[in-house]
């Protein structure tokens, strides 16, 4: 009887190596659909090789095929994986070292917001150690014109979903809150531009903030993290907070699967 000698652990690795690759082009920026001699080429594999790897996948549902074609593209069972992380995926425990890290660099206090329809409510909060300070009310809501948390969420949805909202009544909270449609549409067009909002005492007088979403695979905000503290003090200290805010945000996003 003819014995099979086992498979190395190297060329195992090698092979799964190699698999992960191959499903990974299918997650670059604008690829639909992809051949096995594009497959190959990128990869500098041997097309056998690659059709080897797709046929498995496809076996599995993680890849399909175009039968018209003969281009493949990503399957239902890549969406399950992808969908899987997502759930198990808890935002507060993710954005948690990167409030924390705001908070020591800026010295003021960093929040986390989600949104339930058209408000958005604060759940989590990292405060300095210093005597004057902001501190918000963990479960408090604020309508998606008020404040800079609020106006990072309406900016990132869509703009079906921006026009119903902005065609509703906008109550002011502060004498600084805006409430005309058109300022706040060109407010969010410049939110988009640059990536943050900010606010000098719209939600709350005498408070100011800067705010960035956390984007989802989607482009649609998952929360909001901010950093704010007393209007007088922070006006010196925005920009720096808005700089190190957004690479905090970004990072994040990432994890949620957005690709910008």
């Amino acid at each position: 009887m003819t014995e099979i000698a086992p498979t190395s652990s190297a060329s195992t690795v090698m092979a799964i190596e190699r698999a992960a690759d191959v499903l990974s082009l299918f997650t670059e920026p604008g690829v639909d659909t992809l051949g096995v001699t594009e497959i190959a080429r990128a990869l500098n594999l041997s097309k056998a090789v690659v059709y080897r790897v797709l046929t498995s996948f496809r076996l599995k549902g993680y890849i399909e095929i175009d039968t018209k074609t003969r281009r493949y593209r990503l399957g239902p069972g890549s969406l399950r994986l992808g969908m899987a992380y997502l759930n198990r995926t808890d935002v507060r425990t993710l954005a948690r070292p990167a409030m924390e890290h705001l908070s020591r660099a800026i010295n003021e206090t960093a929040t986390l917001s989600l949104r339930t329809g058209w408000t958005r409510t604060y759940i989590d909060q990292v405060t300095p150690n210093r005597d004057v300070k902001m501190v918000v009310t963990l479960g408090q809501q604020a309508p998606l014109h008020a404040g800079s948390s609020s106006k990072a969420f309406l900016a990132f949805l869509s703009a079906d979903e921006q026009e119903e909202y902005l065609g509703e009544t906008l109550e002011p909270l502060t004498a600084k809150t805006p409430t005309d449609p058109d300022v706040l549409r060109k407010e969010i067009a410049d939110i988009r531009d640059r990536g943050f909002s900010s606010s000098l005492g719209e939600r709350l007088e005498g408070a100011a903030s800067v705010a960035a979403p956390i984007l989802g695979h989607d482009g649609r905000p998952v929360a909001v993290m901010s950093v704010c503290g007393p209007l007088e003090r922070f006006r010196d200290e925005a920009d720096e907070a808005a700089r190190l805010l957004v690479e905090q945000t970004q990072a994040l996003s990432r994890q949620f699967g957005y690709d910008a």
